[in-house]
């Protein structure tokens, strides 16, 4: 089994500051499971800690029932795959998938069958006596992953590993990863800045922020129910949009007072905000929440907002608008055909059945 269990897991460096604090999270057999945040939020970090690269300052990490705090990185049965490859130039692709195993004395004979096994499966057989220099980037990508197929650890582990790829190259080898995954039924760790690849593959996510996790769950979840403002700005593209404003209260009815619109709530709404009446709040709304009143049959004059659209951006299968209330911009997204004219007022409809609401202070979820 090779469930890896972080518990109050912490990493101070010597000036006294945290990379990571204090963290718990439990990880399943065969779980794929993505720690996702910006740039120096600490997911390398905690990749690294359990990977026996980064020293632990406070807490235990189990790999299985094993405590390996003290284990040094080679014996913890893990392979890591990195964001620059770190292939052997002077290697062909055979001899660079095969170094693991020559330096654990197996013998030649399965240390071919399980090269050969592994490029199989990545489709990298015809590349084997090629060099790094001959391949592209993607193939590389490929030759580093087989590396660590070879070993057959206990958990795979990715440390960015798209990140040099171009786009139609980074979501070919998502696949790949996620259909590996699949095949190999072996648990795997990923970090990930790009909130896409954190969606598209991860069976969970672990949201992070200034070391801290901030939510783990399944990507629907996090989606549809982020605890805070900063998980529900960080998952999705485009981002969230908020609005900042008061509840107000009128004829036994909520509704949400931005200064240049007023929307009513909800009233499976209420029970929860009634507490926030008169009180300023964060309200959130997807863009894809948000319509055209010329599409929507069923829109009420409480529920739409007149704004002007300053940008039209197209992109295929849809398009995005770029919109000013006169106090705040947001962005909504619509079908392929619906492009208003620019710098010229429009009706929405928010769909306020699927709005999200934030204490202004701390930030956390109300609804």
């Amino acid at each position: 089994m090779a469930q890896v269990s972080l518990k109050d897991v912490s990493k101070i460096y010597a000036d006294g500051i945290a990379a990571v604090d204090k963290i718990s999270l439990g990880i399943e057999n065969r779980e794929f499971m993505v720690l996702v945040g910006p740039s120096g939020c600490g997911k390398s970090t905690t990749l690294r800690m359990v990977a026996g690269l980064e020293e632990i300052s406070e807490g235990r990490i189990y790999i299985g029932d094993k405590l390996v705090n003290e284990v040094p990185a080679k014996d913890r049965d893990i392979a890591m795959v990195f964001q620059n490859y770190a292939l052997y130039p002077h290697m062909t692709v055979f001899e660079n998938m095969a170094f693991g195993l020559k330096l654990r004395k197996y013998p030649k004979q399965e240390i071919s069958k399980r090269v050969i096994d592994a490029a199989g499966i990545l489709g990298i057989k015809a590349l084997l006596n090629r060099r790094p220099k001959e391949l592209s980037g993607g193939e590389r990508q490929r030759v580093a992953v087989g590396r660590a197929i070879v070993r057959k650890p206990l958990v795979f582990l990715f440390d960015e590993p798209l990140s040099n790829l171009d786009a139609k190259l980074r979501v070919q080898m998502r696949t790949e990863i996620h259909k590996l995954h699949l095949r190999l039924a072996t648990t795997m760790i990923y970090v990930t800045h790009d909130q896409t690849e954190a969606m598209t593959m991860g069976d969970r996510i672990a949201v992070m922020k200034d070391g801290i996790i901030q939510q783990a769950a399944d990507p629907i979840t996090i989606y549809d129910s982020p605890v805070n403002k900063f998980v529900a700005s960080f998952i999705g593209s485009p981002p969230m949009n908020f609005m900042l404003g008061r509840i107000i209260k009128k004829d036994g009815k909520l509704y949400f007072d931005e200064g240049k619109i007023i929307v009513r709530i909800a009233e499976e709404m209420y029970k929860k905000l009634n507490p926030y009446a008169g009180k300023e709040i964060i309200m959130g709304l997807r863009s894809e929440d948000i319509y055209d009143k010329l599409f929507v049959s069923s829109a009420t004059a409480e529920n739409v907002v007149k704004v002007t659209c300053e940008v039209v951006e197209p992109l295929g299968s849809e398009v995005y608008l770029y919109l000013n209330t006169g106090k705040h911009t947001f962005i909504a997204r619509v079908g392929a055909h619906d492009r208003p004219p620019i710098n010229q007022d429009m009706d929405l409809v928010f769909d306020m059945s699927k709005v999200h609401f934030f204490d202004k202070d701390t930030e956390v979820t109300i609804i």
